[in-house]
């Protein structure tokens, strides 16, 4: 088996993150055969969350619920759902023109919960800051993000998406020093400072730091509306605890010290998914019995 395509290749300029609730009294079994059926893998990516899967009666290893922690002075929130997709295009044109070739979409069963266009902003966070710069590359990139054995397990990913709203307006207000020691880089340049703050969001996810380390392929997208602006951050794994023990130490839960980006950002979104193996265009459900 393969992995779905768009996980270890670049998100196209444009994106529509959709988070999928089971329908009150829906045949769990019966839907997902239709939502599998009805998706190109050419068109984005599907994941499949831990409520789908006990609906199912079913176990994915490794697949768990995303766990709500708690930051100084905000939550992190677990908003898990039955299923996120991550439509990709050029243009939201061609992303609407997409989602009408899922047949029926919301497939019966379904009920979209959150619906957000996103878009890849050249690499860079709204804050002006490059997002991603240590995604690993080739084999390597495989290794962080794709299960490597196990009947229908391997090929396939598990992914975290988290919703993160940016207050813009305070930190533009501070100064360049500051706002370069929160993230622990230079906008200007990348390059990392190394006397930056304990705090700084750099020194509190360096990869390396973690036993076993803690690489992931980072896939995140801007947003931007009335209501919000900011990061629908998303992380493929091929362990889900890479990314859980990395949010712990950015609420400081080991160690007291809370990562700077809580200073002007929170997240209000939180969910695990597994990302099924691809069979041709199309998921492979088989671990699922479907």
């Amino acid at each position: 088996m393969t992995s779905q395509p768009f996980i270890l290749s670049k998100p196209l300029e444009c994106g529509l993150s959709l988070t999928l609730a089971l329908a009150s009294g829906a045949d769990a079994a019966r839907a997902s055969k239709s939502l599998a059926k009805g998706f190109d893998t050419r068109l984005g990516t599907l994941a499949i969350g831990e409520p789908l899967v006990r609906a199912l009666r079913k176990k994915v290893p490794g697949l768990s619920t995303f766990p709500a922690m708690s930051a100084p002075g905000c939550g992190v929130p677990s908003t898990q759902q039955a299923a996120w997709l991550m439509l990709q295009g050029a243009t939201q044109g061609e992303i609407f023109a997409n989602l009408q070739k899922l047949k029926a979409f919301p497939q019966p069963g379904f009920v979209i919960v959150d619906s957000l266009p996103t878009f890849h902003n050249a690499s860079h966070d709204l804050t002006g800051y490059e997002d991603g710069t240590e995604n690993p590359k080739g084999n390597k990139a495989v290794k962080a993000a794709i299960v490597s054995a196990g009947a229908g397990l391997s090929g396939s990913s598990f992914v975290s998406v988290q919703r993160w709203v940016h207050d813009l307006d305070h930190f533009n207000s501070l100064s360049q020093a500051r706002r370069d020691n929160a993230i622990g880089r230079r906008r200007d340049t990348n390059e990392e400072i190394e006397t930056a703050p304990k705090s700084a969001h750099v020194k509190r996810t360096t990869q390396e730091d973690f036993e076993p380390n803690g690489f992931m392929v980072r896939r995140s997208m801007s947003f931007a509306t009335d209501q919000a602006k900011g990061l629908e951050f998303i992380s493929y794994v091929a362990h889900l605890d890479t990314f859980g023990r990395q949010m712990r130490r950015m609420a400081g839960l080991d160690d007291g010290i809370a990562d700077a980006l809580f200073t002007f950002s929170r997240p209000v979104t939180g969910g695990y998914y597994w990302c099924p193996p691809a069979k041709g265009h199309a998921v492979d459900l088989t671990l699922l019995g479907l």
